[in-house]
């Protein structure tokens, strides 16, 4: 079995535990849970290391797409390795990093994974560990900012090798998968849920992954980063967040 849900933000004991995902209890490591970015891969913390314990114990596999709350620096320390026809990170023996732009073959099912995301909560900027407004703006409730290499890190949007590899893997695939699992939404999507507002700005990947949802054939397209629960079904698409769908 396949199963799907969005961000959990290092809090796998809140949403994957067997009183709120009672099915996992009869899963085993062939089945599988997918996280559809901010995984929650943080720091080095002794609590950290406990909750991946508990969830690499857990009798299914995990696996995910990185968000835009993730600690890159740590992620990409990771070995690359190839599975089901893709590469991967291997964080725990039962814990896997869906690489961008990869194609698996998992029960059966091609998946397309494309992680990472623009972050909206730094209009006031992205600031340096040694810049002095810091401890000042730490206590000023109003200000949204994030510190490079601490809580932000510019590999949240992809390289440009990263959008080609996806290509070039959709092309030998003849650009067919059955499932899309990203981070981010497709810049249609995203103008869909923003409503005119002008709270959410299209960026390189948001119109990198129109460009892959106006070419490919799939069955369903699941994203995350925008907590909200919402099924787009004009465009065969989900918003996922703390809903748990199972889709084999």
């Amino acid at each position: 079995m396949i199963f799907v849900t969005g961000d959990t933000h290092g809090d796998w004991m809140t949403r994957l535990n067997s009183r709120s995902f009672p099915e996992g209890v009869e899963l085993t490591k062939d089945d599988y849970v997918i996280i559809c970015g901010d995984f929650g891969l943080w720091h080095d913390t002794k609590e950290e290391r406990y909750n991946l314990e508990w969830l690499d114990n857990k009798p299914f596999t995990t696996l995910f797409v990185c968000g835009n709350h993730e600690n890159y620096d740590r992620l990409y320390q990771y070995p690359v390795e190839e599975w089901n026809g893709g590469k991967i990170h291997k964080i725990r023996d039962s814990i896997f990093h869906l690489m961008r732009g990869q194609v698996f073959d998992i029960q059966g099912k091609r998946f397309f994974t494309f992680g990472g995301a623009s972050s909206h909560d730094v209009q006031d900027g992205i600031l340096e560990q040694d810049d002095p407004r810091i401890n000042e703006w730490y206590r000023d409730y109003d200000k949204m900012f994030r510190i490079n290499h601490t809580s932000w890190w510019k590999e949240e949007l992809p390289s440009d090798k990263e959008m080609a590899e996806g290509v070039m893997n959709l092309e030998k695939n003849d650009f067919q998968v059955d499932y899309v699992i990203t981070h981010s939404p497709y810049t249609s999507v995203l103008r869909q849920m923003d409503g005119g507002a002008g709270l959410y700005q299209s960026d390189k990947l948001t119109d990198y992954l129109q460009q892959i949802k106006d070419k490919v054939i799939y069955q369903k397209w699941f994203f995350g980063h925008m907590h909200v629960n919402k099924n787009f079904l004009w465009d065969n698409a989900i918003a996922i967040y703390e809903q748990i769908i199972r889709i084999s």
